[in-house]
Order: structure tokens, then C-alpha cells, then sequence
């Protein structure tokens, strides 16, 4: 089956950048206080799992969840970002794939996170992705998506001194919901938050949950 053009430019560009996009985020937790706070507040919500990180990039993620007792996975089109999660995360699985074609039993999952890795998805294709989400979970069990607000996209030619072709599809929190709730969940929480130095727009988390009557959907 033929990728999709933002699928494989995503793919290209962060291996391009794996090294260089791990080592500035390499603190991400300690310079995002109210993000890890979440996430522990996630790990609560999902107790032992099990859970998919999906877009886990470098694993940052995956492995706090994973120091918080949950059995975590993650999953990555990049192989560059994956061999970094491995080196730093030995007893976690990754392996490489997307989100358009999740491998999981269907209600197998208590919870998934898009861990900024639906900024890369055009709107057409959101819904195809949050179905396979929706499928992916079971009843009551919860996803996480974290995103950058905004209505128009950036789009980046270069980072780190190398040539990339990113997209980043900014989104307003009532249009992430109004998604998350077309696809079968019920939104728990929202939070935007102010952008950090060095950021360039607000950033938003939402969790929702699989609603039980929602698989007829």
C-alpha cells in the first residue's frame, strides 16, 4: 500500500534530525513542570495498562510512564528516533509502524497517547487515525493528546542545520475536541497553557475517555 506523502516526509525529516531533536529535548520534563505533572496524573488513570505511545519519537515519554509502573509501549515511523529509544530504554519495546495501520487487538488498550504527533496529519485524515484509536482502546479506557494551538500551519525547510519538510498543523482545542468526540470519546480534561521561552504559540492537553456505547460508532 502506498504512504501517504506526509507520512513518509514526516518519516524523512525526523530522521534527518533524530540526533539533534533528542539532544535539545533531552530535559523536556524538567523544563515542563506541568507536563509531567499530567502524565503522572495519566499513568493514575491507566494503572498498569497496558498503553501505546504512539509518534513516541526519541521515548522521553515512554520511559517516564514506564518509571511510573505502567507497562508502556511505543511505536515510530522513524527508525532514527527508534534506535535512540532503545538505546536509552532498554526494557521498553518500540517498533517501527504509524498510526494509520496500529497493529493492536481491537479493546486491547487501557490507554494511548498522541504525544504531539498529530500535528503532522491533515485535517482529512484525522478521522481515519482516531477511529483506529477509538478501536485500539477499550471501553472507558483513555487517550492522551498533547498539540501546539493555532489555525495555521508551519510549515519548517530546515532544522539543526539540515534540510526537512515538516508540516506542523496547528489546531484550536474546541476543534480537537469536537474530533475527539465525532470519533467516541468524552472529553476529561483540557488545559492550554502559555507558551514557554522559546515557544511560539500556546500549547494544549486533552484527555478523553472511549465512551462504553460508543462502538457502534
Amino acid at each position: 500500500m502506498l504512504e501517504p506523502d506526509f507520512v513518509i516526509n514526516t518519516r524523512t525529516s525526523y530522521d534527518t534530525i533524530a540526533d539533534g531533536y533528542a539532544t535539545q529535548f533531552k530535559d523536556e520534563f524538567q523544563r515542563y513542570p506541568l507536563h509531567r505533572a499530567l502524565l503522572t496524573w495519566f499513568a493514575e488513570l491507566v494503572g498498569d495498562g497496558p498503553v501505546l505511545d504512539v509518534g513516541c519519537g526519541p521515548g522521553r515519554t515512554t520511559g517516564l510512564l514506564h518509571s511510573l509502573g505502567v507497562d508502556v509501549a511505543g511505536v515510530d515511523l522513524s527508525p532514527g528516533f527508534l534506535a535512540i529509544a532503545r538505546a536509552e530504554n532498554p526494557g521498553i519495546r518500540f517498533t517501527e509502524g504509524t498510526m494509520l495501520a496500529l497493529d493492536q487487538k481491537p479493546g486491547s488498550l487501557a490507554g494511548l497517547l498522541a504525544n504531539y504527533s498529530l500535528i503532522h496529519v491533515p485535517d482529512e485524515a484525522l478521522s481515519e487515525i482516531l477511529a483506529g484509536f477509538h478501536r485500539a482502546l477499550r471501553n472507558g479506557g483513555y487517550l492522551w493528546v498533547a498539540h501546539q494551538v493555532g489555525d495555521e500551519p508551519r510549515h519548517m525547510t530546515e532544522a539543526y542545520g539540515q534540510e526537512i519538510d515538516l508540516v506542523f498543523r496547528r489546531r484550536q482545542p474546541d476543534f480537537l475536541a469536537a474530533a475527539l468526540s465525532a470519533a467516541g470519546f468524552e472529553l476529561r480534561l483540557r488545559v492550554v497553557r502559555e507558551p514557554e521561552d522559546g515557544e511560539l504559540t500556546p500549547h494544549t492537553i486533552l484527555v478523553a475517555r472511549k465512551r462504553p456505547d460508543s462502538d457502534v460508532l
